[in-house]
């Protein structure tokens, strides 16, 4: 490691090759750069259009030169065992070979290596969660390693304390439900809401490892960079450093460095939809009249349950913006709507297939709801912008994520039920015309002032910023 403390502050950022992992982490790197940091994103080549997209919108701020570079590492797909260009999770050919695709990170190991070698060494590398093996590569260079982690810290303290625990070998079936120990607040779960993606006894083996690995990591590592604000969970952040032992910085809500239009609309893939089309349909709309619905980017939905969301959110006579993760075929009318379905929703439902600008839509004023699948990014950018929600988790730790939403923030209403056309229709009338949905839009307002307040020159997470580099700076002379 360069010795010279007159070097600029560099630090290297390795997100995961998915939407949900990279947005956040390039946002994180600009931010960095406002401090006066050096910032170089490690990425593989298909990732790097996504990278250069960003960093070519944000080279200059003002008078400031903003100092981001990419380097890249192969990954070694074909001899992982997945079709060449395997790269990415938001591809359907990644999806269906997900867990071959998460099995093969250790690969990149050996192309991180080579790369410390060649080049310049940084003063730390942020790397996401899911590469603990970075720790022991980075060692060999003297390079301290800090994770990234990208869900919340209301649920890493969970799964910390039903690791530990094990509640859930305590009760009787899956549906029994269990409070989850040594955690603040009484918050129960449920075997079924663990949810383990699949039957398969060695894919569930291996996914344990990983977690196991993960967990490792954290402790192991110079510390865990989240993308949160201290007052949004600030019972859990104490948990987090003083049960569970962790060092932590709180920088978040890392979106909000995209402080124009154009970097709302623009941030990761292009958008399926023209920004300034969205925005057309949408300014027309009145305070609070349309509801958001979107189900992330992994979510593939059975034509039959999208038919159950369209004529739901008929029924609910409500405005909306519906994202669905689907290209538009050639057909006039597709077997997921119902027939004339969109000629009816003309001017009152704008469906967007594929990618949407999420943040640019959830920050109009004309938004009034969200309903979400309660993956992190999805629920703090609501969060930040000050939204009401219904939460129907699908996955992962959707469903932990669900309970800091509903009975801890109490920002919005759960919903367990399977996704058929009745259970939208009342979710959506709920939540738009509701009288709990006053209440719940009146303190998620107040959180989204919070969050505003965290990322400021002065707020908490701007603080925690400062405090990292400052320390980094510390350490290197």
């Amino acid at each position: 490691m360069g010795s010279s403390t007159s070097r600029l502050l560099h630090v290297f950022f390795f997100p995961f090759m998915a939407p949900g992992h990279m947005i956040p982490m390039l946002d994180m790197a600009k931010l960095f750069t406002t401090r006066g940091v050096k910032a170089t994103i490690i990425t593989t080549p298909l990732n790097v259009p996504i990278v250069a997209k960003t960093i070519e919108r944000t080279k200059t701020r003002g008078n400031i030169v903003v100092k981001i570079d990419i380097q890249t590492i192969e990954f070694p797909a074909v001899e992982a065992g997945l079709p060449e260009g395997c790269e990415t999770t938001n591809s359907r050919t990644t999806h269906q070979k997900m867990f071959t695709f998460i099995s093969s990170l250790k690969m990149l190991r050996q192309p991180l290596e080579q790369l410390l070698q060649n080049h310049d060494h940084p003063h730390c590398i942020v790397a996401d969660m899911v590469f603990p093996w970075t720790i022991d590569a980075a060692a060999k260079f003297g390079i301290p390693v800090l994770v990234f982690n990208s869900i919340s810290v209301f649920s890493t303290s969970a799964g910390v304390s039903m690791r530990q625990y094990k509640p859930q070998m305590e009760v009787s079936s899956d549906s029994e439900p269990f409070v989850i120990p040594n955690f603040p607040g009484e918050i129960k779960s449920t075997r079924m809401k663990l949810s383990t993606p699949t039957d398969n006894k060695y894919v569930e083996a291996s996914l344990s490892d990983l977690m196991k690995e993960v967990r490792e990591f954290e402790v192991g590592s110079s510390g865990v960079i989240l993308n949160s604000f201290y007052e949004l969970e600030p019972d859990y952040a104490n948990h987090y450093t003083k049960v569970c032992g962790r060092k932590a910085w709180y920088i978040g809500p890392v979106s909000r460095c995209n402080k124009d239009a154009e970097d709302k609309g623009q941030r990761g893939k292009e958008p399926s939809i023209d920004k300034h089309e969205c925005m057309i349909w949408v300014n027309t709309k009145h305070i609070n009249s349309v509801v958001y619905i979107c189900f992330g980017s992994l979510t593939n939905f059975r034509d039959s349950q999208l038919m159950e969301i369209a004529m739901g959110l008929e029924a609910s006579g409500q405005q909306f913006i519906w994202v669905v993760k689907k290209d538009k075929n050639e057909k006039e009318d597709e077997d997921w709507l119902p027939m004339g379905f969109e000629k009816r929703m003309e001017g009152k439902g704008l469906i967007i297939r594929g990618l949407a600008p999420q943040v640019l839509i959830l920050d109009h004023e004309a938004v009034g709801g969200f309903v979400t699948h309660c993956g992190w990014n999805s629920t703090l950018e609501g969060v930040t912008a000050g939204l009401p929600m219904v939460t129907w988790p699908l996955f992962s730790e959707q469903f932990v994520n669900e309970k800091l939403v509903t009975e801890v923030l109490k920002i919005g209403s759960s919903n367990d039920n399977p996704i058929k056309k009745e259970a939208i229709e009342m979710a959506v009338r709920q939540l738009m015309e509701g009288e709990e949905a006053k209440e719940m839009r009146s303190r998620a307002k107040e959180l989204g002032e919070m969050a505003r307040r965290a990322i400021e020159e002065g707020g908490s997470s701007y603080s925690h910023l400062n405090a990292f580099i400052e320390e980094l700076k510390a350490l290197h002379n």
